[in-house]
């Protein structure tokens, strides 16, 4: 007979850091949370008067000169020198020392859905505007999507598997999913998760074109997902990144978990076939659980009628008619790319330690056709709190999602 399958190695997360529009660092974005703090305002990063739409979810606060080294700063776009800021945090959070690590089993897993966008529209202003020559040595590398991951390693000599996801908004949940893989491969820890930063012309004419942007221009009714008044979304920057162990090898250093990866899934649409709905099954059949497991559910909440549609749909036919708790308090910062869904994760694994569910803002009653029972208003207490579920969609088609189980 053969020797029984070892069981799979469980994804514990250690660590957190946090860059949104509401809060720079987890602790104060999460109280902004809680307080119901809008990061959404009037954009300064550059003149927005002649667009449409001038509002946005801008970090603040945030210098790039803090965070990065002087000899780096020509090298780097905004979007990498926020990575850095962030990963630098999850480490110190997960009280870990790379050094101690093995030599190749600690990685770095990023999601980006633009890149250094910022960095690609100075190198295309210097080149039409006074030539080839003032075109930047490094503008080969620094608007790519892996450079975060790239800097990350060099930084933390990180020299495990180390790569990026395109997936837009769903990329921080692909990101973690393949960490988990790593993690169940061998690695003993993974940085992992999504960080974007498109706040410049060139980023805003490319959302623009995309059509799917509210043109409400007060920053606190702006973004109202499943609102029957909801016209699209706001963009924000920043995101969150994550550290990712093996659950044995944090339990011999002593670590404090916030959370285990217990499911993951990806789909993707058909012709007229939104598959949310199965990444959500296939999650929850990964991770062992039943739909009446579910405590919590963080939308994707793209604000749009017919996608807000869909996405109750898929929710009311997992969960009954207001089956169970749902929400989104990327209403506070806008939509971040890449970075907004591993924020979505970061607030489910508070969420399940405080057992406190943060609001949706802006909505302050889902229109009757979706029959959710959205979060508004105030956070929400719930005294049992176990299992979460994380939804992300990315444009094009793109479905993914998450379950978290709270630690033991």
């Amino acid at each position: 007979m053969s020797a029984p399958a070892e069981p799979a190695r469980q994804a514990v997360i250690t660590g957190i850091g946090v860059a949104a529009p509401n809060g720079l660092g987890t602790e104060a974005w999460w109280q902004a949370l809680l307080e119901g703090r809008s990061g959404i305002r009037p954009l300064t990063r550059f003149d927005a008067s002649g667009y449409p739409v001038r509002i946005g979810g801008e970090l603040t606060g945030f210098v790039d000169e803090e965070h990065v080294q002087s000899r780096l700063l020509p090298a780097t776009d905004r979007v990498t020198r926020i990575a850095l800021a962030v990963a630098g945090e999850a480490l110190a959070d997960a009280a870990v020392d790379p050094a101690a690590l093995p030599e190749h089993g600690a990685g770095v897993i990023t999601a980006s859905s633009a890149g250094g966008a910022e960095f690609g529209q100075r190198g295309l202003a210097a080149l039409w505007c006074k030539g080839p020559r003032y075109v930047s040595a490094y503008q080969s590398a620094a608007w790519f999507h892996a450079a975060g991951t790239a800097q990350i390693s060099i930084r933390h000599r990180l020299r495990g598997t180390g790569s990026a996801v395109v997936s837009e908004q769903a990329g921080g949940l692909d990101a973690l999913a393949r960490a988990r893989r790593r993690l169940r491969a061998g690695a003993s820890l993974m940085v992992a998760g999504g960080v974007d930063s498109t706040l410049c012309p060139w980023g805003w004419a490319a959302h623009l074109a995309d059509g799917r942007m509210s043109r409400t221009a007060d920053p606190a009714r702006a973004y109202r997902p499943f609102d029957a008044a909801a016209d699209g979304h706001v963009v924000g920057e920043g995101g969150a990144l994550l550290v990712l162990e093996d659950a044995g090898s944090a339990a011999r250093r002593g670590a404090r978990g916030y959370g285990i990866v217990a499911g993951c899934a990806a789909t993707f649409d058909g012709p007229d076939r939104p598959r949310l709905r199965e990444a959500a099954e296939l999650a929850l059949r990964d991770a062992g659980a039943a739909p009446d497991e579910v405590d919590v559910v963080f939308a994707d909440a793209a604000a749009d009628p017919v996608a807000d549609r869909q996405e109750s749909t898929a929710l009311r036919t997992l969960f009954g008619p207001r089956g169970v708790p749902v929400t989104a308090p990327k209403s506070m910062t806008g939509r971040l790319g890449a970075g907004g869904a591993s924020l979505d994760v970061a607030a489910a694994l508070l969420t399940l330690r405080h057992r406190l569910v943060p609001p949706t803002t802006a909505t302050s009653r889902p229109a009757p056709e979706h029959a959710l029972d959205l979060v508004t208003g105030a956070p929400r207490s719930v005294p049992r709190l176990r299992t979460a579920l994380v939804l992300a969609r990315g444009r094009g088609g793109f479905n993914s999602a998450l379950v978290l189980r709270a630690m033991p």
